[in-house]
C-alpha cells in the first residue's frame, strides 16, 4: 500500500490564500486496476489561474495544477515504469492516474517532452503549458511581425519573460513592464529587453512615450487594471492586444474591483484587435510549441528561470509568494 497526502481546499479564498483555507488529507492507495498508472510527484507547478479559478469549484476540491511525475507501477503500457508524464493531478505527493478516463479538459496526462538533459521541472514551466501559454498567445493573437514594438506587463514571470524572448526572436523591439529593479535590471542584461521598468516606480504613461515614441503594435496583458488602459490607449493603427490574465485583481473582490480608464474610444479609432484566450485553444498543437521551445532554450536564445521552492509542506507559501510577485520566472515546486 502506498500512502498519499493531497491539499484539499476546504473554503473558498477570501483575499490572499492562506493555509488553513487548506487541509492535508492522507490516505492509503488502492492497487491499481487495468489501465491505471501510480505516479510519484517530483515537480508541482503554482500559477495565477489557480487563484482566478478557485471560486468555480464547490468546495471541497482537490487542489489542481500541473505536475511532473515519475511513473512507479503501471497497467498501461504507454506509460511504462520510469516514464515521466505531465498531468494536471496537482498538489499531492502520489495518485494514481487512467489516462483514458477524462473527465473535464483539465484532466490532462502525456509524456514528458524530451528535454535532452534539461531539468525536467521544464515540463511544468517553459516547455509545458506556460510555454504553451506563451508562444500560442503571443504568436497566433498578436501576429508579431519583424520591427514591430511590443510590450509585455508581468513581464518576469513564467509566461511575461517567454513572450519578450520569443519577440526578440522574432525579430521585434520589446518593452517589458514588472515589479521590482532586480526584475528590470534581469529582464535587459539577461534576456534582452529593449527596455524595461519598475511599474512601482516610474509614470509609466510618461516612460512608455519616451521607451515607444511611434506607438506599440503588440501587447501581452497578463496584469489587466490601469497600466493596462495606458499602454492600450498608446497602440498603433490595427494593434493587436493579446489578454493572457489579469492577475492584479486575482486577489480582490469581484463585485468591487477597481475601475480603469475607458478602452472604447482607443479601440474604435485605431481598430484594434483584443482577444482572450485560454491555452487548452491549441491543446493538439502544444508538441510543435514545446519543439521551438526546446531548440531556442538549447541554443541560447531563450533562457530560462526558476523560482524553486522544496517541500510538500511549502506549496502554498510557494503559491502565495508567487501571487504576490516574489518570483523571478517561473514558480515550482520540488516534491
Amino acid at each position: 500500500m502506498v500512502k498519499a497526502r493531497k491539499y484539499v481546499v476546504k473554503r473558498h479564498f477570501e483575499g490572499v490564500p492562506k493555509r488553513d483555507d487548506f487541509d492535508i488529507v492522507e490516505s492509503e492507495l488502492p492497487p491499481i486496476q487495468n489501465g491505471e498508472i501510480l505516479v510519484k510527484t517530483e515537480w508541482v507547478s503554482v500559477d495565477p489561474y489557480l487563484r482566478a479559478y478557485n471560486t468555480r469549484f464547490p468546495v471541497p476540491y482537490d487542489q489542481f495544477s500541473y505536475q511532473v511525475g515519475l511513473v512507479e507501477d503501471s497497467k498501461d503500457p504507454r506509460y511504462p515504469v520510469g516514464s515521466r508524464i505531465v498531468s494536471h493531478k496537482g498538489w499531492c505527493d502520489y495518485s494514481i492516474i487512467n489516462a483514458n478516463v477524462s473527465n473535464s479538459s483539465a484532466d490532462i496526462v502525456y509524456k514528458l517532452p524530451d528535454l535532452k538533459g534539461l531539468s525536467n521541472s521544464l515540463g511544468v514551466g517553459a516547455v509545458g503549458m506556460p510555454g504553451a501559454t506563451a508562444y500560442f498567445g503571443f504568436l497566433e493573437i498578436c501576429q508579431p511581425k519583424a520591427g514591430e514594438t511590443v510590450v509585455v506587463t508581468g513581464a518576469a514571470g513564467a509566461v511575461g519573460s517567454l513572450v519578450g524572448q520569443i519577440a526578440k526572436i522574432k525579430g521585434c523591439r520589446v518593452i517589458g513592464f514588472a515589479g521590482s529593479d532586480d526584475k528590470v535590471n534581469w529582464l535587459e542584461n539577461e534576456l534582452g529587453f529593449d527596455r524595461a521598468f519598475n511599474y512601482k516606480t516610474v509614470d509609466v504613461q510618461k516612460v512608455l512615450k519616451e521607451a515607444a515614441p511611434k506607438g506599440i503594435d503588440c501587447y501581452f496583458d497578463n496584469v489587466g487594471g490601469e497600466i493596462s488602459s495606458i499602454i492600450i490607449n498608446q497602440m498603433n493603427d490595427l494593434g493587436r492586444i493579446s489578454v493572457c490574465g489579469s492577475i492584479s485583481t486575482y486577489n480582490d473582490d469581484l463585485s468591487k474591483l477597481p475601475k480603469a480608464t475607458i478602452l472604447q474610444v482607443a479601440i474604435v479609432m485605431k481598430q484594434l484587435k483584443i482577444e482572450g484566450f485560454l491555452v487548452p485553444r491549441w491543446r493538439d498543437r502544444w508538441p510543435e510549441a514545446f519543439a521551438d521551445l526546446s531548440k531556442w532554450i538549447k541554443s541560447g536564445s531563450l533562457k530560462t528561470r526558476e523560482h524553486i521552492t522544496e517541500g510538500f509542506e511549502n506549496i502554498v507559501d510557494a503559491f502565495v509568494g508567487m501571487l504576490n510577485g516574489d518570483n523571478t520566472g517561473k514558480a515550482v515546486v520540488k516534491i
